[in-house]
Formats: C-alpha cells, structure tokens, sequence
C-alpha cells in the first residue's frame, strides 16, 4: 500500500509565508493537488467548492475560526466526521497534540518541518510503513555505541570539539564509542528521544522538559553551553535615534521569526517585545500586534530577505551572524544581554541508558566539560572544528573567520567552559513560559535534573 499522491489537499495557514512553505513541502513529497484556504472559514469554503478533498493539512493558530475550531466543525459533519486532519502548528508542546488527538485529530506535526517529517506523519495516518523495531545496541571493543543528536548550530560545538578530540587520538573513551548524529530539525530530535532510537541530545531546554512533564524517559546530564542567541532585525528599513519608540513603531505589525516554541528564543523575544511596550505572541485569540512565526533556523534569513513582513529573527549562532556578514540583518541584541549566562540546550540522555551504562555517562559528560574548555582556550582550532562538523557538506556557507570573530571570541558571546545546570535557571524558564506566555506544564525540575554527572564532570 502506498500514498495516493493525486489525491486533493487542502492546507490551511493564515501566513501567506507559511502557506507557500506548506505547498512547496507538500510538492517536495509529491502531491499534485493542493488548493489553499487562509483560516478556518476559509477552509470550509474551499471544503464545500471543492469535491474530494482526502487531507487537511491546518495550521492552530489563527483568527476568526482557527484550527481546533475547523477540526470539531469537521468532526461535527457526517460528510467530514472520518476526513484525515493533520494540525500543522507551532503549537508543538505535548500538552496541545493531546487536545488535538482528544478531538478526534489523526495527528499534529510542530513546526518547522521537513517534506520527510510531514510524509512520515501521513504514512502514518494511512497505515503505510511503520512498526520497525527499535535497533539493537551496538557494541565496539565490547563498549555501548553511544548515539547522541544535535542540530548544525555552534550551541553543540562541545560534542563537535569532543568527536574530533577522539579522532584525532587525543582522547580514547574507555567506557563508550561516540556516534553524534547530525539531524535537519528538532522535530526529528524530539521523536527520536520518545522512541528511543537515540541515547541522548543536544536540545533546547524547555523541549526537554516538556518531554519529560509526559513522561518520556530522560534526565539533563549537563548543559550543552550557556548564552549563543542573537535577534537581528531586518535592514529594509532604517531606525531613528529614539531607541524604545522606534523600535516600538518598527515592529508593530511585523512578523517576528523564532526556531520553536518550546526555546529560550521565544521567551527572550517575548520578553524583549513586551518591554518595548508591543503584544507578541502567535496569532489565534488572544489580540496581538507581533506575530511569531515557527521556521527553520537556516531559512531564516532567506525568509527575512525576501518578505518585508518579517522585522527579525532570534536564533542561535552562527546564523545570525551569517547574516549581517551578508548583509541582510542588523544586530539587536545578543541574548546574554537580555539574561547573562542564561542556559538553553542541554545534554538530555534517555534514562535507560544512564541505569545500563552509568560508567559511560560519567566519562562523557567529563569529556564534555573539557572539550568545552578546550573551546574556550583553543578558538582558531574551534573554529576549524565548527565547520567541518556543523556543515561539511558546506551548504551553509560558514567560515572559521565568521565563527571566531563574531561567535567564540565576543564578550557577551557563547559559553562552554562552565556546563553546570543552575536549577534556579531552568525553574526561571519554565515559570516565565507557563505563568507569562501560557505555555507548558510545569515540572520538578529536581526529579528532572540528574545532578550527579554535572557534579563529578563539574568539579
């Protein structure tokens, strides 16, 4: 069995920009088929003119109907009440799928995503594929082979410094064998965590935590590193001297891009927004007048280029950097300005892995901690070491120059040489997101921190 792709999409986004990025992903896939609607009443319009409509693919978030309300509508109607709904939606904390599964929903897929990511979620609701077997531990000289995950960002250049210490002999593990895995998205981090098809991950923080609020099996080992976010905005538009004022006016009503909703970047745009006096936040029902946008982080700039809409962008480095190097952004604040030695991705490994191999996560979160120092001390090397891990097939563009000079060697910049988790911090975090932003289940950070590795790595 396999997917129809002539079948008759309808993908639903009150974002032109998302919407063009809906269609080009669903075309990447292979469907021939897709109309457009811009919000819910839109959708049931296009539903009705429309005959053979097979899948909905919605955004949540957006005015008038929004998502959850075209999905009970549906739910509703003999005609629709079986019709395939998948919620496309920045909406990605684990608490929201299960309102959209509870509503009758055949699945929801967070933003930003990938034409693989969004093909899996539709085999999945057709029943084609699945059901593979989780792997089978490997071994090497009779030591686990560790898997551990990360995005291509300069926040996991430590595991980046500690790979290419071991290959170069400089380091010899005595307890595991190190296999990073460098993946497109943290979408595809996060199901590999639930799964188990990983041992750990470099991921953002508050992912982490919501992921262990539902009970997926993981605890914070050690922060990956400390600070590493900028937000630059656009240079289409010049700014006066009035700091808070201009700024004010230059952002109201723009689009504001952030890599996911579970991050620091969303809090720390939030907060910054807030403070300049504007309402940000996604669109749906509560008034706005800056809306986040969930996109990947290497289309951020693209995306800011070519859409006058979209005033910024925060992210981690170096694509942030990249940019005004380019020419397309300007600096507006490095987030260790906003909140010095802030946390943000952290070392998450699975729990079964630490009862199985404590030995293993000992010694490597004390590699960790030292190939962080060696980032510190060593930056020409470090910046070496930054491209060839983070884009060696050189899609990026990224220079050794790019990275120290305006990533490692900064002051306010990133930070590896300290990798201990302050409790207090992340408790910050998750207070902000769930009592100023609505977002998230708050946890015990205690329960979730594994506290032992960082104090014998840290010591």
């Amino acid at each position: 069995m396999s997917i129809d792709l002539n079948m008759l999409v309808l993908a639903v986004d009150d974002s032109g920009t998302m919407r063009m990025m809906m269609k080009q992903i669903l075309k990447k896939v292979g469907f021939k088929n897709i109309i457009q609607a811009k919000d819910g009443n839109d959708a049931i319009a296009k539903l009705e003119a429309n005959e053979g409509v097979s899948l909905i693919l919605s955004d949540w978030n957006m005015p008038g109907k929004d998502g959850m309300d075209l999905l009970q509508w549906l739910r509703q109607q003999d005609k629709y009440k079986n019709l395939p709904f998948i919620m496309a939606t920045a909406q990605a904390d684990k608490s929201q799928q299960e309102a959209v599964k509870n509503e009758g929903g055949n699945g929801l897929i967070p933003k930003p995503f990938t034409a693989e990511e969004i093909q899996a979620i539709i085999e999945e609701v057709w029943g084609v594929g699945g059901g593979d077997e989780k792997a089978e531990r490997k071994f090497v000289n009779d030591k686990p082979v560790m898997k551990i995950a990360h995005i291509q960002i300069t926040d996991h250049l430590a595991l980046g410094m500690l790979k290419h210490q071991i290959d170069n002999g400089e380091v010899e593990p005595n307890h595991f064998e190190l296999e990073p895995l460098r993946i497109p998205g943290w979408n595809p981090i996060v199901q590999s965590l639930e799964k188990g098809d990983i041992d750990g991950a470099l991921v953002l923080g508050p992912i982490a935590m919501d992921l262990f609020a539902f009970d997926t099996p993981i605890k914070l080992v050690l922060l990956a590193h400390k600070n590493g976010s900028i937000f630059v905005r656009s240079k289409t538009y010049s700014l006066e001297d009035d700091f808070m004022g201009s700024r004010k006016d230059f952002y109201k009503y723009k689009v504001v891009d952030i890599p996911h909703k579970m991050s620091i970047h969303n809090m720390l745009a939030h907060k910054y927004l807030t403070k300049l006096g504007l309402k940000p936040g996604v669109p749906g029902k509560k008034a706005i007048n800056v809306r986040f946008e969930v996109v990947p982080p290497i289309k951020m700039p693209e995306i800011m280029k070519e859409n006058d809409s979209v005033g910024g962008f925060i992210v981690a480095e170096p694509i942030g950097s990249n940019a005004i190097a380019k020419g397309i952004a300007e600096m507006e604040f490095v987030s260790s300005s906003m909140w010095p030695d802030h946390p943000c991705c952290i070392v998450a490994m699975r729990q079964e892995f630490i009862d199985e191999f404590p030995d293993a996560v000992y010694e490597f979160t004390e590699l960790m901690v030292k190939a962080g120092k060696t980032i510190d001390t060593e930056m020409d090397l470090a910046s070496e070491v930054a491209v060839n891990f983070l884009d060696p097939m050189k899609k990026i563009g990224l220079k050794p120059e790019i990275i120290k000079s305006r990533v490692l060697d900064v002051p306010q910049g990133i930070k590896m040489n300290d990798l201990y988790p302050v409790l207090e911090d992340l408790d910050t975090i998750q207070r902000y997101m769930h009592d100023e932003m609505g977002i998230g289940v708050m946890i015990d950070v205690e329960k979730f921190v594994d506290i032992r590795f960082a104090d014998n790595a840290c010591k």
